[in-house]
């Protein structure tokens, strides 16, 4: 029966491949797959027990090492001495990957020094100094601005309104200290995942400078909230979706207070539809996958535990190989997908302990829908919490973007 059936489709290809015209052949398939050759850049902070020497750097275009800082206004490792012979041991990997690029981030959560760095036209030029001299000593190929946010203070960082005038010089400075490189040097940028972000980026200007902006589509669902959901959904899931749940209360309360600009539940493609109308290029937009989850106790069963209100947190984050050590071997945790969201989650009912994650299914889903949509590619927060065993979250990025 399999043999009789191969037979057909054979012959149905044929026919198809001798009477349709080679040029809709071609539109069809670029149409299909915009992006052949989606970037995968993983954030790297480095570990004790995931050297440099081990990282599967041929299944990655882009490795950033998080983090330095703003220290005195210029880019600093806090520990030069720790920090430095890892960074060197980190580009001495090229050798198994020379079109590899090694970057390094300034910033995360709860950096403080942008603010005051960016002030003046003065300050600015002593930063950018400092990065240039800093990408000179470690060889690297370029850098990731990692400012949460202009003009949004982000765990008690300074904001002020000029922040957003002053990323924007920054940004421009910075492209103009990497082009007096010899060769080629890549400048991305964290951005967030949520509309509220982009009324303090001048996007349009900013994105003549950076080769990509790396949004941060996770933590859709944040780690103070008391709510359970989706912290890093693709799917555009609608306001009506989440009807009747505790989450959709929650949500109505933030959009009628003007906390949240968008009334419908974050997701990727929610952020990118939105950035693509705002003029961004798509191949300059590089969507997030999260190599960890957020767990939640105290949750009520309904719906398997998705958009109730909780006891608190369980757990803030728990990298990726802690679930699939602890969790996805636990018979008590259930795994279920959400079809809207394009995501899974788990429930575990004996401990009312709900879990938000990126699975294999999901990060390789992500990775496809950058393809079909013309994006730049995924990026992944971050390379040490994935599972060092086969088929772990890398292992499916980098699958689906090469088959």
């Amino acid at each position: 029966m399999k043999t009789a059936t191969l037979s057909y489709l054979f012959l149905l290809l044929g026919i198809i491949s001798c009477t349709a015209p080679a040029e809709n052949q071609s539109e069809e398939a670029q149409e299909s797959l915009l992006t052949p050759d989606p970037v995968i850049m993983a954030y790297y902070v480095a570990e004790r027990d995931y050297k440099p020497e081990n990282i599967p750097v041929e299944k990655l275009t882009h490795i950033i090492y998080s983090f330095t800082n703003v220290i005195d206004g210029e880019m600093k490792f806090r520990k030069e001495e720790v920090a430095g012979p890892k960074i060197e041991a980190l580009v001495k990997q090229k050798e198994r990957n020379p079109d590899l690029k090694v970057m390094i981030a300034c910033g995360g959560w709860g950096a403080d020094g942008f603010s005051d760095m960016a002030l003046t036209e003065e300050s600015r030029a002593k930063f950018i100094k400092s990065a240039s001299e800093f990408i000179t000593k470690y060889k690297l190929d370029g850098m990731d601005m990692d400012w949460e946010y202009p003009g949004i203070s982000g765990a008690g960082t300074m904001a002020r309104p000029e922040d957003t005038k002053n990323f924007t010089a920054l940004m421009k400075g910075l492209r103009e200290m990497l082009d007096e490189f010899d060769s080629p040097k890549v400048l991305t940028f964290a951005s967030a995942g949520w509309k509220r972000y982009y009324d303090f980026v001048e996007m349009g200007e900013v994105m003549k400078y950076a080769d990509y902006t790396n949004v941060m589509t996770y933590d859709q669902v944040s780690g103070v909230s008391i709510y359970t959901g989706h912290h890093t959904p693709l799917g555009d899931v609608k306001s009506e979706d989440v009807a009747g749940t505790p989450f959709k209360a929650h949500l109505d309360s933030l959009y009628a207070s003007g906390d949240n600009l968008d009334p419908d539940p974050r997701s990727s493609q929610k952020i990118v539809d939105f950035l693509i109308k705002e003029g961004v290029d798509p191949k300059q937009i590089v969507i997030g996958g999260a190599f960890y989850g957020r767990a939640w106790k105290g949750v009520p069963p309904v719906n398997n535990g998705l958009y109730q209100l909780s006891s608190g947190l369980h757990i803030g984050w728990m990298a990726y190989h802690k679930i699939r050590d602890s969790y996805e071997q636990d018979d008590n945790f259930k795994r279920y997908w959400d079809e809207k969201a394009q995501a899974p989650y788990m429930y575990n009912a004996a401990d009312s302990i709900f879990l938000s994650y990126d699975d294999t299914v999901s990060v390789a889903l992500k990775t496809k829908y950058t393809m079909k949509k013309g994006l730049g590619g995924i990026m992944f927060w971050e390379l040490g919490n994935d599972t060092k065993e086969e088929g772990s979250l890398l292992d499916a990025i980098y699958k689906a973007a090469n088959e």
